[in-house]
């Protein structure tokens, strides 16, 4: 029985044979402040190449009330198993559908929420991958367009927004009709519906006779804090340079982004309507790195617009190119855009979206870009550092191949020829192999289809003299995980050597060569004879995918001498360095330790600094020894103190100090510092001790025993927000008694009750590095639900779990075995298999680099 999954080759079975022409949707939430079921009427209008043939239609919902084709019901029956069958197709058809379609809390299909604050419902839907079938019968595959006109019933005084312009709604009692206007030809996973007592900011983009009307949504709890003038400002920004890029105007009536509660992901690019999670309206004070993670999102959902949307994959083995494409397009517009706030964007992308892609091309489940997808399973955990990072970075590598003003040639060639249809990657290729006169197959062989990560070291000969007499760039092929697909290849790379040297104290660039480079050996005589500099740096400017290391002179200076650099992006290439080498066990964590306590009095960049924040908890929670884990635990908590109370007043870097001590304080001192700090008994001049750097510095307090159910309470009493609720659950959750975490524990996986963020909350809280005494329990309770919970749960709830839940920090070869004596005898589905198998490397991982750390 297929269930909720669709495999390729029935999408294209049914592609074949079908072609869709519209649908219209009648949905009545008039009863969405109860929740349960709401009545969903479907009729759709589609032909078929081959009269007489039979398919079926998806919908995923409790109970259907009537299926009628070409006039004639069917019977009930004929829905089973997430399906509806379809016999003897005419070579014109229509169907109507009546279904009774379920409310759901955990961010997929159409999403209920109340707001604590106000007691009101508001409601989204988010349909990628296979979602829109909880809302509606229709056909589940992206090459099978088609217009949607939506109809909907909602309680009066509601606010409800879809893909094309909102209408006036009709009727003056307790609910009202809102009749929107057919859509562009479109697939279902981009369509949507949000709705409830919103409130709204409006404004225009407009660009000589164009007018492009432009919202910006939220609840009313989050309106004081909206800054809608800077959404729009980025908005306008990304219109610019996208149409002028894309030489497309954009493709629909009007654009809306709404932030909506407890949204799975980062945002969403439904057509004309995209969807963002409301984290991204700040309640408390956030640094500079927040707004330009906000700025990115914001920019990446436009870019969809064109690429995604205007024209769409038409299978899910081109994802990768759906989300490169997006990923690589926010970044060059936050780089080059007139007036943008973060032309360092390649350094963000360099420190914290290759470093992702990193980790994910190291892992057992890693896979070509082109990942073969043979399911919707299969499709559901490919989201991931492959199909977002690298294969940005792989088209970076293309634009610096084939050259800039060619790229965005073929890509505009590639909108005007496909725009509102599906494709393939050979079209996007093709495009581009027209305007650069470039033949990209054996680049795209060598960079699309093989898995893993080249490492490029340099080995550079001293004359007599001092000089450099040889410099030659030393390439290895990755050292594919077992079990990973994919062949292990020497690239070509289109790299920048960078020459640095010491100038007053500081770091800077005297010269930049740029080549290629192929095969195990590439010489550079352009640098033969030339004086040897103080650093030597590979990939200079980030232009191509690989691990880079420095030569050991070169690493030295480094280590004295990383926040010199007078450039940021250079700086984040050596902080990645060092990260991958501890990662990898050829740093040692105290050394990894060493180099962030004294470089980061030095980095400017606030996301560099956050980033390596995390990256040192990180490494002292596992890749250190545990015999002197905490000592290097205590050393970054004296330094977190240390510069929170030497930052300047105010700033970013105090704030994010603030938070590094916050998830570190162990002493008796550190820890009274939490706590005077949250009852105002302290103060740190320049720190706004608001809303979420409360709930952080109780976080730690509860963790250590310090604080409890009372304080928890009290907070809470202060906070009657949604995020109120799960920072509290968190809270409870991570109560260092067996208590709590049995608690936490049948509240996840004994009952199926909490929302989806709430869900993560309390996840979050149970699983504490500090708490293993505590949790070592649950290993093998972990392995005896997993596949329950796999079976039983939506793929996004289960997901948390199963990763949640991993015993990542019991770092031992016992939780190895008896990994791998559960995944020999579950026989777990391969997307449950791959999240698994994940979560082990982890751990592998971890005992390799502590063992390199002792």
């Amino acid at each position: 029985m297929p269930g909720t999954n669709l495999t390729r080759e029935e999408a294209r079975t049914r592609a074949e044979l079908l072609h869709v022409d519209a649908y219209d949707i009648t949905l009545d939430l008039s009863g969405a402040r109860e929740g349960g079921t709401f009545r969903s009427t479907t009729e759709v209008r589609f032909s078929a190449t081959t009269p007489g043939a039979s398919t079926f239609i998806d919908l995923v919902a409790p109970s259907v009330a009537e299926i009628e084709l070409n006039g004639e019901r069917l019977s009930l029956d004929s829905f089973s198993d997430s399906r509806i069958a379809l016999p003897g197709l005419r070579a014109e058809n229509v169907l109507r559908v009546v279904a009774d379609c379920a409310y759901t809390n955990t961010g997929e299909g159409l999403h209920r929420f109340v707001d604590p604050v106000d007691g009101e419902t508001y409601l989204y839907t988010q349909f990628e991958v296979p979602d829109a079938r909880r809302v509606f019968a229709n056909f589940e595959q992206p090459d099978l367009k088609a217009a949607f006109t939506f109809t909907v019933t909602a309680p009066t005084g509601w606010v409800v927004v879809s893909n094309s312009p909102t209408p006036t709604p009709e009727g003056d009692d307790a609910t009202q009709v809102w009749s929107f206007e057919p859509t562009p030809r479109m697939s279902t996973y981009i369509t949507a519906l949000v709705a409830g007592p919103y409130v709204g900011v409006f404004d225009a983009y407009e660009n000589g006779s164009q007018h492009v009307p432009l919202g910006v949504y939220c609840r009313p709890s989050l309106k004081e804090f909206l800054d809608s003038d800077a959404i729009f400002e980025v908005t306008k920004q990304g219109f610019d340079y996208f149409q002028e890029k894309f030489d497309f105007a954009y493709p629909f009536a009007k654009y809306d982004q709404l932030f909506v509660p407890e949204f799975n992901a980062g945002a969403m690019e439904n057509a004309g309507a995209v969807t963002l999670r409301d984290q991204y309206v700040f309640r408390s004070k956030v640094t500079d790195a927040s707004y330009e993670s906000r700025a990115a999102t914001i920019l990446h959902e436009l870019a969809h617009m064109w690429f995604g949307d205007l024209v769409t994959m038409e299978w899910w083995n081109d994802l990768w190119l759906n989300e490169s494409f997006a990923t690589f397009a926010e970044v060059v517009c936050q780089a080059e855009a007139p007036g943008s706030r973060w032309p360092h964007s390649w350094t963000t992308f360099a420190n914290q979206m290759k470093t992702w892609a990193y980790r994910q091309d190291q892992l057992p489940s890693t896979h070509p870009i082109m990942a073969e997808i043979n399911d919707l399973e299969d499709v559901q955990v490919n989201f991931d550092g492959i199909t977002y990072a690298k294969g940005a970075s792989v088209l970076k590598q293309l634009v610096a191949y084939v050259g800039q003003d060619a790229f965005f040639e073929g890509v505009r060639a590639y909108f005007k020829r496909h725009a509102w249809g599906n494709t393939r990657l050979s079209d996007l290729l093709g495009a581009l192999e027209e305007a650069s006169g470039r033949d990209l197959k054996t680049w795209s062989k060598a960079w699309l289809e093989t898995a893993g990560i080249n490492i490029l070291r340099p080995e550079i000969e001293l004359a007599a003299d001092g000089t450099m007499a040889a410099v030659t760039v030393v390439q290895e092929a990755p050292a594919l995980p077992a079990g990973a697909k994919g062949e292990a290849v020497l690239r070509p790379h289109r790299i920048a050597v960078g020459l640095y040297d010491l100038v007053d104290g500081a770091l800077v660039r005297t010269e930049r060569i740029e080549l290629d480079i192929d095969g195990a050996r590439t010489d550079v005589p352009q640098l033969a004879g030339k004086a040897r500099p103080a650093v030597l740096l590979l990939n200079d400017d980030d232009l191509s995918y690989a691990k880079v290391r420095l030569d050991e002179a070169s690493m030295a200076v480094v280590t004295e001498h990383l926040g010199a650099f007078t450039d940021s992006l250079p700086r984040a290439l050596c902080w990645a360095s060092a990260w991958d080498m501890t990662r990898d066990g050829e740093l040692a964590t105290r050394d990894y330790l060493t180099l962030a306590v004294s470089g980061l009095g030095r980095e400017s960049d606030i996301g560099v600094v956050q980033s390596v924040h995390r990256q040192v908890r990180l490494a002292l929670e596992l890749y250190a020894d545990p015999a002197w884990r905490e000592e290097g635990l205590r050393a970054w908590a004296a330094a977190s103190e240390q510069h929170l109370r030497t930052a300047a007043p105010g700033s970013d870097h105090q704030l994010a100090w603030a938070r590094a001590l916050a998830v570190v304080a162990r002493t008796d001192e550190q820890l009274a510092l939490l706590a005077g700090l949250l009852d105002g008994g302290v103060t740190v001049d320049g720190l706004a001790v608001d809303t979420e750097l409360r709930w952080a510095l109780l976080a730690r307090l509860v963790a250590t025993g310090k604080a409890g159910q009372a304080e928890v309470d009290a907070e809470l009493e202060r906070d009657k927000t949604a995020a109120g609720q799960e920072h509290a659950a968190s809270c409870l959750a991570a109560r260092p008694t067996a208590e709590a975490k049995a608690e936490a524990w049948a509240s996840v996986v004994e009952r199926d009750e909490l929302t989806n963020y709430v869900q993560e909350a309390v996840i979050g809280g149970f699983n504490q590095a500090e708490h293993r005494d505590l949790t070592q329990p649950y290993i093998e309770k972990y392995f005896s639900m997993v596949k329950g919970i796999w079976e039983t749960r939506s793929h996004e709830i289960s997901q948390q779990i199963i990763v949640g839940l991993y015993p990542s920090y019991h770092v031992s070869q016992s939780t190895l075995d008896v990994t791998d004596a559960w995944l020999a005898a579950a026989d777990p589905a391969p997307a449950l298999r791959r999240m698994v198998i994940e979560a082990r490397a982890g751990v592998e991982r971890a005992l390799k680099a502590q063992q390199a750390d002792r």
